[in-house]
């Protein structure tokens, strides 16, 4: 629903520049929401809606057993659920037969209230990728897409229904923030995907024992706008089972437009996750228009707290760089990208170029391939690793960007 157009007031490139327009962003075919200001709005906090009832995902263990105890029932049940549910991935009450019969389906009607309702999914041609539409208990809409590449399996999960951050060139964000998803509503869209894969409705299975094995939060919502439930739930993948999946924290991926405060939160957590910036773009003045929250944190405020991620961390950084045609894909920017990350340091970042995925009636578009090649060469020969992303998807409006949640 974009669409560019010039203006005079857009930044001059460096005289060995290519001569290339320099597009601006500009809506089409949809308002985007202003402050008082005229500033693009941006709404860091959850309405105040009412929020789903409370699972057994939303609990760690030692507080699993006190609900239980509070329901009159003995401790140690809270184990034997959470086998069920975090390494069969079940919810069915007739398959927990080391479940006393009396009772038995109370207490899972207890535990496991509805969480996900499955609306649609559809599914590339090769089968190989798999895109969800789920329905929340209040009515609300999003999406998970779950994607089999040789030797794992990714499933990107949503964090929020609708987003806040309001990028123009983004499906999500230009519905706005609905309200954010719990703990266990993220959590879910995992173990829903676990059962898919299991019952062989993935493509090709290469073995018995196949689950997801990566995730990436870059689904529907800011991850950092919902922090302490996102954390919860990337607590939940990561923990033993059956407290959790026992998942490797290095094969999640936590990602954000941005919000400085919490990336900073996110270095001292002590949980090895690999952290993605989208940045989009190296220069703030085409960054406040394509990223509005760079009118809150600037470019090298973000960098500066992605470098700061590796440095207590060790974890190398990964930069998104969703490429535009016209936009943001001059080789000027991409020179000026590797002189911001390399002024930090080398080895302590990855630069992942995005061939933009346009949403519906939107005439954005992806970057002509000799010019993805241009911007990815200019960057590898300035010594920042780089690696144009294989996106997947894109048949059925599950890539990057798409995922608008539409019935």
């Amino acid at each position: 629903m974009t669409s560019p157009t010039r203006t005079p007031d857009s930044p001059v490139p460096p005289a060995d520049g290519d001569s290339r327009p320099q597009v601006r962003p500009a809506t089409e075919g949809w308002e985007q929401q202003r402050t008082a200001e005229g500033r693009p709005l941006l709404q860091f906090a959850s309405p105040r809606v009412k929020q789903p009832p409370l699972h057994l995902a939303d609990l760690t263990l030692p507080e699993r057993a006190e609900k239980l105890k509070e329901l009159g029932l003995q401790p140690f049940r809270a184990k034997q659920l959470s086998t069920h549910y975090f390494q069969h991935w079940t919810t069915d009450p007739d398959r927990m037969s080391d479940l006393p019969k009396s009772g038995r389906e109370e207490l899972v009607e207890a535990m496991f209230p509805p969480l996900l309702t499955e609306v649609r999914r559809l599914r590339t041609d090769d089968g190989n990728t798999i895109k969800f539409l789920w329905r929340l208990f209040d009515g609300a809409l999003v999406e998970s897409v779950l994607m089999r590449y040789p030797g794992r399996i990714t499933l990107c999960v949503s964090s929020q229904a609708g987003c806040g951050m309001n990028c123009p060139f983004c499906a999500t964000g230009q519905a706005g923030l609905t309200r954010n998803m719990s703990t266990a509503e993220i959590v879910d869209q995992v173990v829903a995907a676990n059962r898919v894969i299991a019952a062989g409705e993935l493509g090709q299975t290469e073995h018995p024992d196949e689950r997801v094995t990566n995730i990436v939060f870059m689904g529907m919502g800011e991850p950092l706008a919902n922090y302490k439930r996102v954390m919860a739930a990337v607590h939940r993948f990561v923990d033993p089972a059956p407290e959790g999946l026992g998942m490797s924290a290095r094969n999640i991926t936590v990602s954000t437009v941005g919000l400085v405060p919490a990336i900073r939160k996110l270095a001292e957590e002590n949980v090895p996750v690999t952290f993605a910036l989208s940045l989009h773009a190296p220069d703030d003045e085409l960054r406040d228009e394509l990223i509005p929250v760079n009118n809150r944190w600037k470019v090298d405020e973000a960098i500066d707290a992605a470098y700061d991620y590796f440095r207590k961390t060790g974890r190398r950084v990964s930069i998104e760089y969703a490429l535009i045609k016209d936009m943001n894909d001059h080789a000027w920017r991409a020179s000026l990208l590797a002189k911001k990350l390399n002024q930090r340091g080398r080895g302590w970042v990855h630069v992942n170029p995005i061939p933009l995925n346009p949403t519906p009636g939107s005439i954005w578009t992806a970057s002509e391939p000799e010019v993805q090649d241009e911007f990815v060469g200019v960057l590898r020969a300035a010594g920042v690793p780089t690696t144009l992303r294989d996106t997947r998807g894109k048949e059925i409006d599950g890539a990057c960007g798409q995922l608008a949640a539409a019935e």
